[in-house]
């Protein structure tokens, strides 16, 4: 009041009065005087008021009934310009506030008396309004009078009045309220000791109440009375009342003061008492009414609905619902089940649509909707008010689109309890926009031919009512189609938004709480936190109200909503309508699943998904889970099932895809429509964001996806997201452009739905598994049994989830593995390649993800991520094994350095590859396991190394390509020298985990098992190294064999000192014997049948055409490699303690392989055998037994052993066998092996030895063509051993064992070759060369000889023996020795170009002549060594010599070789020359008696052979030849005869008459004349001539027996002469004229040169030496002689 207060204001109020009263002092002067002299009083009264007081105002309220007086006398004139003015001046004064109460009582009776009189109107009720507005002056009776004044003036004729009055009413009574608050504003600290008030009190006791509450109170229940048509108590003069107005008044008063009910008891109970049944009893006739039936006559003015006074009820009743709830419950239920009740379909449509405006109202309130669910629908014997409202506006709805059956009325006013209504759903849908034609329809609900449009008729969340705001109308206005409608349409989205905004702001209230008190709890307790505590527990407390409360609300509300929704699901044409109806179903399948309601969450969630599915769509997870979880609670509308759709619903939809559905058997297409689009992205919508409520309708919500996903065409690309791709089978899928565009927007959101499961909390992720998981397993059930393309949407989107959630993984990995793993082995192709995809994916994701901790602080996980890796194994398709091998070496070369413990498990994988499963998936799994051993040996844990070489042994042995094979082996070579090179650390880490394995088994009081113990762990991985090499040894395939023996010996050749002592016993019987037994069987068991060619178009050579031959190389590789470690390793192997068995077997398999009727093996098997032979004997060193054994055991010279400076002994390399020996037996003393221990081994090899020998070369009983003869190879090196071994073994070799040598010698010697190998072995028939076998036997007894000779007595009785080994040898040259029955043809009897003409199958025995002379030529040599000893002069050396080399002599030309004779010859002389004089030497012994005879016959067989020179013998040889046989005479005449005494006599007269023989020998008859002269041998007649006679005249005859002997030949020459004479003379005479054959004559002048050249010697004797009668004979013999000569 600033502006009236101020010192211009009073002044210009002060001028203002004074102009007024002057003013009314002039139009009063004349007709009204006392008036005006009562206006001049007044003036100067104000001015004597405005002298005296500084407060004017306050002095002027003072005296205004003095002031107002004149003016109130003005009005009293009823003159309209006098009062006008008056009235203009009390409003001045009014609006100064200097009216006092009694003034303003003056001026209302004033105002009364001018509405009695009906003068200025409209005046009167300005000032009214300004005399109560401006001030509280006026109360009780005044008050009331004024408000009089203005209800009379609003009923009078005059419209323009009756209007300004009712404003003016509705004002005043504002204002008696607003003064109402005021006073309680002012009295506040009062009010809060109330005065209680009896409830049953009086309506009219209002002492209790200050002034401005009375009035109001009174004002209050007057109007109740006057709309009640009962008479006021308070507001007396009240002639007219209209019941509109009165409503009118009311509800504003309700409206705007609901505190001043709420607060005072006096008003609560006018509510109660007058209020609520005035408005009960006036909605009687709207109850009772039924629209179509005849209105009963009855007293009461109105009995028909009528529609002002209806609507305005209606509208009461919503602001006391609205705002007086609390206050009026029982009367509000009653309230609330009457609006129901006008929505039924036989009220009029006005009253249906203005109650549904007010049901509009209270949905939009959700805190009145809570109260009344805790109201009503949670008491017991109470009407379920809440569900009723709900399903009253389902019913309504569904009651728009019905057509009212003609009939009973009843029946369509059922609510009814029907069972479908829970799964009311609309598998119809339109997310895209535009319908076809560019025709834009309105937007509109249609459903089975009942088009209803949608009205825009409030903003979303406001209930903004249409005819609830008719005040102005009488009669019932008329509905546009669709109001009702939309306005129900709009009560449903409201009451969702609004329950579910609530609950869920409560919800997320309650939770920051429950997050703070737990908090609280967890932290140490402080005593003054007690109270906090306990007040968490009442906050628990409260959070249980309201969750039942919440409960309540949505349990009495989803079956009716979803029912409605579904229907208005299925009608709607629009795409907003039908977005607004989504997301209505999606919030309340939101809210139950926050608050665990399931079965209705189930609900929502399954309208949705058929909504997002063609009509009729076969799904069974939707058409039963509901279905059945719902029977007993579902609400159907108006009886009628809304689950099935008629066709006219799709009509209006635009289709924008057609496509296959998702099913076992092919059926028809089937078409998505818009709104089937926007479903789906509302379930994806649903799905993204709340995701953690869904639980278990995971499972709709993923099966309907898929069921979309599938009819739309869409599959999985690599991470598992989907993208448009083509049908495989069936007609392709249409797609409309519209949803081509949407395709990468459904498929992005449908990606981010399963990336945001990363927010999910474990449960729900578990949820969210668990449902892909089971909708995977219908997957694969669809596609068992054919080769359609299946569902890989479950797949996909696992592998999504699983990606996302790898910060988490353990806790989803298993059930997420297990059932990727099923799907692996699914028989459809596609379906497992997907499901191994996923499952590689993951475990990639795995490994590669930053975990916290690292997955190399956490082993557990890390095992638990390579697990599934490791069971992909058991799964036997080949497309799951290159997945899972691809991802092997993906892992390899990402995460390789980091597997630590992993690595068993991926070595595993690598490791199970099966020989049947494919050639790619072996070659994959190699080049896995090349990547380990050539980049992770090192980072890998030792004890995995013996797991790879499992596995690069497995590689080895399988089948299907022989390049991994062969590689494999290298791998394992690399493998060896990783060992080899790591060898301390390795040992350090398996000593480590070997002590910790052990006390772990310890305590668990079991024994530790691992192969080979208990050897150290790391000799345990050489050996496993070596027995995998082993088993390579006996692969079926040759090269692999071949490879991995050449691997095996060498590894063990060059890495073998690292294993300690003990350990080589293992490495001999356990490896090495092991694998020549199986060797040996296998060779001996091999097929002899050919081999065509080795795979493609290798050709097989014919040494290796059959498996026996490829066999034998692999026999020969292993025995030779054997052979080779027992030599260079023998001072390792020889202290062991049972050396001599393992030699033993080591000769027993050498034995076998060198009789096995295969060259190749036999002959390697003899190599074998020399190279043991070679070993050095330890020596004992019994003088310095302080020495390391380094010094006592000779190191092979492979690992040079270098001298040190300074060093007196030698010292080896620190990784050496010295040192590896001096730890072995430092705590002992050095094993030095026994000589006799050793001899045995050498004599153990004797005996090997002359098996073999004797074995091999025993002629066969039978021979055909597959009869095995020895190679002369294996025959030459069986005999080359022989002089090795006898090194070792000469000091007990005895008469025994040498014939045992002798008959092997033979016997070798004796075998013919093959008629196919004598080109490549035999010499040319014209060169005198040895075979190396000839060689080597002749090497063999040369070594023997030499032996005996430096050995001692005892041996040399041995000598005899030699001479008749070397002479049956030279025996060879004249008669080849016989093998057994076997033909052969001679080399002797063959030109050399010959040989190759043999046919295949023969045999050709050796050319023995160079052997045989050979061997002569020794026996020569050696006699002349050894003639004079005891035992050949014993054994008859000589004559056996004699007798052997009469043979060829005999045969002279005879024999196969002109210079076997001739050796034979010179051989004899040298012989001779030798053993001769020891012969005269012993002759008294007699030991030489049986020679001489033997020796006279030789010469007879020589001298006077009965073979023929061959014809085209040249002079020159001829001359030559004879020459040899005069050497012979010269013998005789210079070796023998001289010492005829001591030769016996026999054998002196036989060597004369040889002599005698040869000196008249006659010429051969095939002589030419030219050739006679030399061929009658006539020097060697002559030298027998003059050998004869120089024995016949010998000048020194010193015994008897010399004359004896020349005597005899003397006689027997003369003898031969006089015959020879005689024959000729006789012949010459009897011949007459013919001559004589021309040998006769020859002989004759042969005979007369004979006695001629007598005649000369007996001239040159000394007559001494001649006897008497010799020249007597000879004197005969002249005279024969002269006659011969004279007739000749």
């Amino acid at each position: 009041m600033s502006g009236t207060n101020s010192p211009e204001a009073v002044k210009k109020l002060l001028e203002n009065m004074q102009s007024d009263l002057r003013a009314l002092s002039l139009e009063c002067k004349k007709k009204f005087p006392p008036v005006k002299e009562a206006a001049e009083s007044g003036i100067i009264k104000v001015k004597t008021i405005a002298a005296r007081n500084t407060e004017i105002l306050a002095a002027l309220k003072e005296n205004s009934s003095e002031v107002v007086q004149p003016f109130l006398m003005g009005c009293g004139t009823k003159e309209p310009k006098i009062t006008q003015l008056c009235l203009a001046a009390i409003q001045r004064l009014m609006s100064h506030e200097v009216v006092s109460e009694t003034a303003a009582g003056n001026i209302i009776n004033m105002l009364w008396q001018l509405m009695e009189n009906s003068l200025e109107e409209l005046k009167l009720l300005q000032t009214v309004l300004v005399l109560l507005t401006t001030n509280t002056v006026v109360h009780d009776e005044a008050l009331s009078k004024a408000i009089v004044l203005c209800f009379r003036l609003h009923f009078t004729k005059d419209n323009i009045t009756n209007n300004t009055a009712a404003a003016t009413v509705r004002q005043v009574v504002t204002v008696v309220f607003e003064r109402m608050v005021a006073e309680d504003e002012r009295h506040r600290d009062i009010i809060e000791q109330p005065v209680l008030v009896q409830a049953n009190s009086n309506r009219r006791s209002v002492s209790t109440l200050k002034p401005c509450a009375k009035d109001a109170y009174m004002l209050f229940q007057d109007l109740c009375q006057l709309v009640n048509a009962d008479a006021p108590y308070w507001l007396v003069g009240m002639t007219e009342m209209t019941r509109t107005f009165g409503l009118e008044l009311l509800e504003s008063v309700l409206n705007d003061f609901p505190q001043v009910f709420l607060q005072h008891q006096e008003f609560s109970f006018l509510l109660k008492e007058r209020v609520c049944p005035l408005v009960i009893k006036l909605f009687s006739p709207n109850i009772k009414f039924r629209q179509g039936s005849s209105s009963s006559s009855s007293p009461a003015p109105v009995e028909k609905p009528y529609f002002p006074i209806c609507m305005r009820l209606l509208r009461v009743v919503s602001v006391l619902i609205k705002q007086f709830y609390s206050l009026l419950v029982t009367e509000c239920e009653i309230f609330l089940s009457l609006l129901v009740k006008f929505l039924d379909a036989d009220k009029p449509q006005w009253l249906r649509a203005v109650a549904v405006e007010s049901i509009h109202r209270l949905c939009v309130q959700p805190q009145l909707l809570r109260s009344f669910c805790q109201s009503y629908d949670m008491k017991q014997h109470s009407t379920k008010v809440f569900r009723d409202i709900v399903n009253a506006l389902g019913s309504f709805i569904q009651s728009l689109f019905l057509v009212p059956p003609t009939g009973n009325p009843a029946t369509t006013n059922q609510a009814g309890n029907n069972n479908s209504g829970g799964t009311v759903s609309a598998p119809a849908n339109s997310g895209m926009l535009g319908i076809g034609g560019g025709v834009t329809l309105l937007p509109a609900f249609e459903y089975r031919g009942t088009w209803i449009p949608i009205l825009t008729i409030t903003v979303q969340g406001s209930a903004k009512a249409t005819y609830l705001e008719m005040l102005d109308k009488v009669e019932p206005p008329t509905i546009p189609e669709g109001y009702a409608m939309s306005v129900a349409f709009h009560c449903l989205l409201d009451l969702v938004r609004g329950i579910t905004s609530m609950i869920e702001g409560e919800l997320g209230e309650v939770e920051i709480e429950c997050q703070t008190t737990t908090e609280a709890a967890t932290s140490p307790k402080q005593p003054s936190e007690e109270q906090e505590l306990q007040s968490a527990s009442d906050q628990m407390d409260k959070e249980i109200v309201n969750r039942a409360v919440w409960e309540e609300m949505v349990n009495a509300c989803w079956c009716g909503l979803l029912a409605a929704l579904s229907l208005l699901l299925d009608a709607s044409t629009d795409e907003a309508a039908t977005e607004n109806i989504l997301k209505a179903e999606l919030t309340m399948a939101a809210l139950c699943g926050r608050l665990g309601l399931v079965t209705s969450r189930d609900a929502f969630i399954t309208a949705i998904c058929k909504g997002s599915l063609p009509p009729h769509y076969a799904l069974t997870i939707l058409n039963t889970t509901t279905a059945a979880t719902l029977s007993n609670k579902s609400y159907s509308i108006q009886g009628q099932s809304v689950m099935m759709i008629s066709p006219s619903s799709e009509s209006h939809q635009q289709v924008v895809a057609v496509g296959q559905p998702l099913a076992v058997q092919p059926q028809g297409t089937v078409m998505l429509t818009s709104k089937n689009i926007q479903c789906m992205r509302t379930l994806l919508n649903l799905a993204h964001c709340h995701g953690a409520v869904l639980g278990t309708s995971w499972q709709l919500v993923l099966a309907t996806l898929q069921h979309l996903v599938w009819i739309l065409g869409l599959k999985p690309s690599s991470g598992g997201a989907l993208k448009p791709g083509r049908a495989v089978e069936g007609p392709s899928t249409v797609l409309t452009t519209a949803v081509m565009t949407d395709l990468p927007v459904i498929s992005n959101i449908l990606s981010r739905l399963f990336e945001s499961s990363q927010y999910l909390d474990d449960v729900s992720l578990h949820h969210l598994i668990n449902a892909l998981c089971s909708l995977s397993l219908e997957a694969m059930d669809m596609a068992y049994g054919n080769n359609k393309e299946p569902s890989l949407f479950a797949v996909a989107k696992l592998l999504e989830t699983g990606l996302v959630n790898m910060h988490r993984i353990e806790i989803l990995w298993r059930p997420l593995t297990g059932h990727l793993l099923e799907v692996c082995q699914h028989p459809n192709s596609r379906m497992r390649e997907w499901g191994a995809e996923a499952l590689t994916s993951l475990i990639k994701a795995g490994l590669t993800f930053n975990h916290d901790p690292p997955l190399s602080q956490n082993q557990r996980l890390q095992l638990l991520l390579l697990n599934p890796l490791k069971e992909m194994s058991s799964i036997n398709h080949p497309d799951i094994r290159l997945k899972q091998l691809e991802c092997v070496l993906q892992i390899l070369q990402s995460q390789g350095d980091s597997l630590g413990p992993g690595w068993p498990l991926v070595l595993g994988v690598m490791g199970a590859i099966r020989n049947d499963q494919g050639e790619s998936l072996i070659r994959t799994a190699f080049q896995c396991l090349q990547l380990v051993v050539t980049d992770f040996l090192p980072t890998m844990p030792c004890t995995c190394l013996q797991i790879v070489v499992d596995v690069a042994g497995s590689f080895g042995l399988h089948n299907q390509e022989l390049n991994i094979s062969l590689t494999s082996i290298g791998l394992l070579w690399n493998i060896s020298d990783y060992f080899f090179q790591r060898g301390e650390t390795i040992e350090k880490e398996l000593n480590k985990e070997e002590a910790a394995q052990q006390k772990q088994a310890e305590e668990k009081g079991v024994i530790l098992h691992r192969p080979f113990h208990p050897a150290p762990p790391f000799d345990c991985l050489w050996l496993c190294l070596y027995a995998k090499l082993g088993e390579l040894c006996v692969d079926p395939r040759p090269a692999v064999r071949k490879s991995a023996g050449q691997t095996l010996f060498s590894t063990i050749g060059a890495h073998g000192t690292l294993l300690q002592h003990s350990t080589w016993h293992t490495v001999i019987w356990k490896v090495l014997f092991h694998l020549l037994d199986r060797v040996r069987q296998s060779s001996t068991t091999a097929d002899k049948e050919k081999i065509e060619s080795g795979g493609g178009n290798i050709l097989i050579h014919h040494s290796r055409d059959t498996a026996e031959k490829q066999w034998a190389e692999t026999w020969v590789l292993t025995l030779a490699g054997v052979a080779r470690i027992f030599n260079t390793r023998r001072y390792l192997l020889q202290p062991l303690g049972d050396f001599s068995r393992a030699w033993d077997v080591l000769l027993d398999h050498i034995q076998s392989a060198a009789l096995s009727k295969n060259n190749e093996v036999s002959l390697a098997a003899l190599k074998s055998f020399q190279e043991i032979l070679q070993i050095v004997s330890p020596v004992r060193d019994s003088d310095k037994p302080e020495t390391p054994p380094a010094v006592n055991v000779p190191v092979p010279v492979l690992l040079g052993s270098i001298s040190g400076p300074g060093l007196s002994r030698p010292f080896v390399r620190t990784d050496s066998i010295g040192e590896r020996l001096g730890r072995y037996s430092s705590c002992e003393p050095p094993i030095v092996t026994d000589e006799l221990e050793d001899l045995n081994l050498w004599w153990a090899a004797w005996n090997t030895w002359y098996r073999i020998g004797s074995e091999s070369t025993k002629p066969p009983i039978t021979f055909d063509k597959l009869t095995f003869i020895p190679s002369q190879p294996f025959l030459t090196a069986l005999i080359q051993i022989f002089p090795a071994l006898y090194q070792h073994i000469k000091t007990g070799f005895n008469m025994d064992d040498l014939e045992k040598l002798g008959v092997i010698l033979h016997s070798a010697v004796s075998v013919p070759i093959s008629s196919d190998a004598s080109p490549f072995i035999l010499p040319s028939y014209t060169e005198a060369v040895l075979t190396s076998l000839q060689e080597a036997v002749l090497t063999a007894l040369d070594v023997l000889q030499k032996a005996i000779c430096v050995g001692p007595e005892n041996m040399q009785i041995m000598y005899p023996a030699i001479f008749d080994q070397l002479l049956a040898f030279v025996e060879f040259s004249c008669k080849p020795p016989q093998y057994g029955q076997l033909e052969t043809k001679h080399i002797a009897n063959a030109k050399y170009n010959q040989i190759q003409l043999f046919a295949p199958a023969e045999w050709v025995a050796l050319n023995y002549v160079p052997f045989a002379e050979r061997s002569l030529e020794v026996v020569v040599d050696l006699y002349q060594k050894t003639a004079c000893h005891k035992a050949v002069v014993n054994e008859k050396v000589l004559q056996n010599i004699i007798k052997t080399l009469r043979v060829p002599l005999s045969l002279k030309y005879s024999c196969p070789s002109e210079s076997t004779w001739k050796l034979a010859v010179s051989s004899l002389l040298k012989v001779l020359s030798i053993g001769l004089p020891v012969a005269r030497q012993h002759a008294s012994s007699g030991k030489f008696d049986s020679m001489w005879p033997e020796l006279a016959n030789t010469f007879e067989d020589f001298l006077f052979t009965k073979s023929v020179p061959p014809d085209n013998l040249s002079i020159q040889e001829f001359q030559r030849n004879e020459s040899i046989d005069v050497e012979v005479v010269q013998l005789i005449s210079t070796e023998i005869l001289p010492y005829a005494n001591f030769i016996p006599k026999e054998f002196v007269g036989q060597i004369m008459t040889m002599l005698n023989k040869g000196s008249i020998h006659s010429q051969s008859s095939s002589f030419t004349e030219a050739e006679i002269d030399i061929r009658l041998r006539e020097e060697f007649s002559k030298m027998c001539f003059e050998t004869l006679l120089q024995f016949s005249f010998s000048n020194k005859v010193t015994t008897p027996q010399e004359g004896y002997i020349s005597r005899m030949a003397l006689s027997v020459l003369l003898k031969r002469s006089q015959d020879v004479l005689h024959r000729y003379i006789e012949d010459e005479r009897l011949s007459g004229k013919c001559p004589l054959p021309r040998q006769q004559v020859t002989e004759i002048i042969f005979v007369l040169k004979a006695v001629s050249t007598l005649i000369d010697s007996l001239k040159k004797t000394q007559p001494e030496n001649v006897k008497s009668k010799v020249p007597t004979k000879i004197c005969g013999t002249t005279v024969l002689f002269s006659i011969a000569a004279v007739q000749f």
